[in-house]
C-alpha cells in the first residue's frame, strides 16, 4: 500500500515541507514570502484531510498509511514552528511544549503498541481539536499581516497558538492517563 493515492498525498505532504521552509530563504520581499509560505502550508495541510477521506472512500486504508499520516503532520507542524521561532513569531516555550508533546506521545504510542495496548492511546477528539487549532494558528502566523485589510493575523495566530499549547498539554495528560493502567500493569 505504498503507492495508493492517499499514501502518495501523504508522501507529497512530507516532500513539500522543504518547499515551505525554503520560501523564507528566497530573495523575495517579506509580504511575498509570507503569502507564498501561507498558501503552501494551507494547501499541504488540506491534503491531511483529503488523504484520510480518500483512504476511507476508496477503501485504501493501511497500517503503513496509519503510521505515515501522523508522522507527516508532525513534520509539517514542527518545521513550521521552527521557522516561526526563527522569525520571532512564536515563543520558544510554546514551540517546545508542542514539539515536546509530539515526541512524548509518539514514543508513548510506540511503546503501547509494543505491549499490545495501542487502543488505550488511540486518537481522541481532543487530539484532533489540538491539531485543528494548530493548523489554523500556523498559517495566521506565517502570513503575519492584515488579512482582508481587517484581521491582524499575528494577534489571532498568537492567541490560537497559545490555545493550541493548552490543548497540547491537555491532550498529553489525557493520553497519559489513558495509558497509565497499562503502564502500571507492565511495570509490576
Amino acid at each position: 500500500m505504498f503507492l495508493t493515492l492517499p499514501t502518495l498525498l501523504t508522501w507529497a505532504r512530507i516532500i513539500s515541507i522543504p518547499l515551505i521552509v525554503g520560501v523564507f530563504y528566497l530573495p523575495l520581499d517579506a509580504p511575498t514570502r509570507n503569502l507564498t509560505a501561507t498558501v503552501l502550508f494551507v494547501a499541504v495541510a488540506l491534503t491531511d484531510w483529503l488523504d484520510g477521506y480518500l483512504a476511507r472512500k476508496l477503501n485504501q486504508t493501511s497500517s503503513f498509511g496509519a503510521f505515515l499520516d501522523p508522522v507527516a503532520d508532525k513534520f509539517l507542524v514542527c518545521a513550521a514552528l521552527l521557522i516561526l521561532l526563527q522569525l520571532d513569531r512564536v515563543g520558544a516555550f510554546v514551540a517546545l511544549v508542542i514539539v515536546g508533546r509530539e515526541i512524548a506521545i509518539s514514543a508513548l504510542r510506540e511503546w503501547m503498541a509494543q505491549i499490545g495496548a495501542s487502543r488505550s492511546v488511540a486518537v481522541h477528539m481532543l487530539g484532533k481539536l489540538k491539531t485543528t487549532v494548530q493548523m489554523v494558528a500556523i498559517p495566521f502566523l506565517l502570513y503575519d499581516g492584515a488579512l482582508f485589510g481587517v484581521i491582524d493575523t499575528r494577534i489571532w495566530g498568537t492567541v490560537l497558538i497559545y490555545i493550541a499549547a493548552v490543548l497540547t498539554i491537555w491532550s498529553m495528560v489525557y493520553y497519559l492517563r489513558k495509558a497509565l493502567p497499562e503502564i502500571r500493569a507492565k511495570v509490576r
